[in-house]
């Protein structure tokens, strides 16, 4: 439940003579390192910032040169005191922020200032470690409070003494308190409206009879139980947040509410009409016994059946993920005809059987994901199925197929997620009868599909004829390329993001016939060479993370049209050969084209993974020779036999002149004179 402050003008800001900001009558003073309140500040200031300062005092002077303040706000200083004089001047303030201080030092003087101030509204008193008895002190007087935070306290017991004379309160924040029983602390509080006790330690909530509230935030506590009060009263919550708690039993509601909002997320909650076993426990009763000082009072109730109790007609939201759900009571979401968002995801279910009479017609949202099931029941032919549905989620389970045609009257779907379940996509039209299969055929609205880890292989036919598909996931099916790719010719012009993480993708396969892709998800595979089908592609966003990637087209910023589309390009956990990194550099001018993954690209020099755009003096050297140019090496490499060769035929030639002579002059019998 968070507690609102008055906000701020959106406009420039100007310095003002005490180093403060000023626009129109609001001064901000924030992180000036003062140890008072300026005396120089415009006398029509109406409202002032001091927080992150050091002020340990607000003296009976201290805001006596404005009169017209009603918002001030002094979080984080080192405030210890109030001197009972310091508001006599500030009469209209309504709005006054006091978080993180330490005004449990000198409460009661604190105490006596606050009591001069008749039109304040909103006060927080968050984090100043002030126990129950101390809160009860400083807010005995504020009968004009509407809304009050003692939030980041250390408040253990709350009582009728607590809060007493605040009549006119619609907020109370007690959140991340340490607070573990509570005895009749909101009867006074006859406006209130949103109640705020999350991240304490309450155990239980019995007798709940709070009916003009509006807005009860119980989560992150240890509730095993929570039970309304049995009257027939009409009772104005609209939103219960139960979760993360420790909830055996479905919350006993009120018999009369509101209620569109049901937070159950993170319990221990199931439903005891029938057991994994096969046991039932319909006729079982619960007995709880409730002492209320002299008197003791023992309530019998059939928790299974106390659900008949309580009008849900108005629930829109029921989140009951991460509990421990076998089942669902017979006609339990009969009961909720207004529901739009249904949360079981999480939990223990082997089966899901919509109801017959009337199936859930205004549900948009369903997600059954991470359960256990092996089946989703329908009754096909009774009437629409699930007509306003738009997102479902069945992913993680151990389903094979869903009952035939449970598509044929959901005229709103727009996305089914089937990861991780053993399904197939049934084939050609009127092969689907007898097979265990998913027919998506002509759904004309579904648009986001993810069928990842399914076990996918080699799919035949036109599974997706009939659907305008945008989004794909065909990620974690590693034998799923192994034929042609004439099963996507139904999605090449609507498809725009594709996964294909983890599918054996090898560099040869062409997926440039997918005209319409902006995002390409080829992450987790083997490539050794970017695939030149890319270059086809007018991508915006492209992932290659762990491949085998070498080195990228030094030109791919120049590739049309890849090259001009690309706007987002992973390229971490490839081992990049250090010495041909021209591709980078040319990546880092590339005006437009974003690396979000920069900091974890590496590059591979011998057993070194390095950054490619910090490589030390030596590798820079080592790659220079592996990367000289091959006719320099070459000749650099013949020079010196060249020589040799010379070297050895001068002495060869000197050592065997005189022969040589001798031997042309007998060969061509012309004397020689010496």
């Amino acid at each position: 439940l968070a507690v609102g402050w008055g906000g701020r003008m959106d406009a420039a800001w100007a310095p003002s003579p005490g180093g403060c900001e000023l626009v129109q009558s609001i001064m901000d003073c924030t992180g000036r390192w003062l140890s008072s309140i300026p005396g120089n500040l415009r006398g029509d200031t109406e409202e002032l910032f001091l927080d992150d300062n050091t002020i340990q005092v607000l003296h009976n002077a201290s805001l006596l040169l404005y009169p017209q303040l009603w918002h001030l706000s002094l979080t984080r200083n080192r405030l210890e005191l109030i001197e009972p004089g310091a508001f006599l001047s500030s009469q209209g303030l309504e709005v006054l922020s006091l978080t993180d201080n330490l005004l449990f030092t000198n409460y009661s003087l604190t105490a006596a200032a606050l009591s001069a101030l008749p039109a304040l509204r909103m006060l927080d008193l968050a984090g100043n470690q002030l126990r129950e008895d101390m809160v009860s002190v400083l807010v005995s007087n504020l009968s004009s409070l509407e809304s009050l935070s003692v939030a980041r306290n250390i408040i253990m017991r709350l009582d009728s003494s607590t809060f007493t004379n605040l009549t006119e309160l619609l907020e109370l924040n007690l959140e991340r308190n340490y607070i573990f029983e509570i005895d009749n602390a909101f009867e006074g509080l006859q406006r209130l409206q949103r109640l705020n006790l999350a991240y304490n330690y309450l155990p239980c909530l019995v007798g709940f009879d709070l009916t003009q509230l509006r807005v009860l935030n119980l989560s992150n506590n240890v509730i095993e139980w929570f039970l309304t009060m049995e009257i027939d009263d009409l009772f104005e919550l609209e939103v219960l947040d139960l979760s993360h708690n420790r909830l055996l039993f479905f919350p006993v509601l009120p018999r009369q509410s509101k209620l569109h909002s049901l937070l159950l997320q993170d319990n221990r909650m199931s439903f005891y009409q029938r057991l994994p076993n096969g046991t039932s426990l319909a006729n079982v009763t619960m007995q709880f016994l409730i002492i209320d000082g002299n008197s003791t009072n023992i309530t019998t109730v059939r928790l299974w059946d106390e659900l008949c109790h309580s009008n849900l007609s108005s629930l829109r939201l029921l989140d009951m993920s991460q509990n421990e759900v076998w089942g669902l009571p017979d006609d339990f979401l009969a009961q909720m005809p207004s529901l739009t968002q249904l949360k079981l995801n999480q939990n223990c279910l082997e089966a899901f059987h919509l109801p017959e009479e009337d199936p859930l017609a205004r549900l948009t949202e369903l997600d059954l994901s991470q359960n256990q099931l092996v089946e989703l029941g329908v009754k096909v032919g009774a009437g629409d199925i699930l007509p306003s549905l738009q997102l479902f989620n069945l992913s993680t389970n151990r389903l094979q197929a869903l009952p035939p045609g449970i598509f044929t009257h959901t005229r709103k779907i727009t996305t089914l997620d089937l990861s991780y379940n053993r399904v197939d996509l049934c084939p050609q039209p009127g092969e689907a009868e007898g097979l265990s299969c998913v027919d998506i055929r002509g759904v004309e609205t579904l648009s986001h599909l993810s069928l990842a880890g399914c076990g996918l292989q080699g799919m035949v036919g036109r599974p997706f004829q009939g659907t305008s598909l945008m989004h794909l996931d065909l990620s974690d099916n590693r034998q799923l390329l192994s034929g042609d790719l004439a099963w996507l010719q139904d999605l090449v012009l609507t498809l725009q993001v594709l996964s294909l993480r983890n599918t054996s993708l090898s560099s040869t396969t062409d997926f440039s016939a997918l005209s319409s892709l902006v995002r390409l998800d080829l992450s987790g595979n083997c490539l050794g060479a970017f695939p030149a089908w890319l270059g086809a592609l007018r991508l915006c966003s492209l992932d290659l993370r762990d491949n085998c990637l070498p080195a990228l087209p030094r030109d791919l910023p120049q590739q049309a049209p890849l090259g001009r589309s690309l706007r987002e390009l992973y390229l971490s956990h490839n081992p990049y050969n250090c010495c041909t990194l021209g591709w980078w550099d040319a990546l880092q001018q590339a005006q437009g084209l974003r690396v979000p993954d920069k900091q974890e690209v590496t590059c591979r020099h011998g057993p070194r993974a390095l950054s490619p755009g910090a490589l030390p003096q030596p590798v820079l050297q080592s790659c220079r020779w592996q990367t000289a140019n091959l006719e320099l090496l070459y000749l650099v490499l013949a020079l010196p036999t060249c020589l040799t060769l010379l070297v050895a035929f001068v002495v060869v030639f000197l050592m065997l002149k005189e022969k040589l002579l001798k031997m042309v002059k007998n060969r061509c019998g012309v004397s020689s004179p010496y």
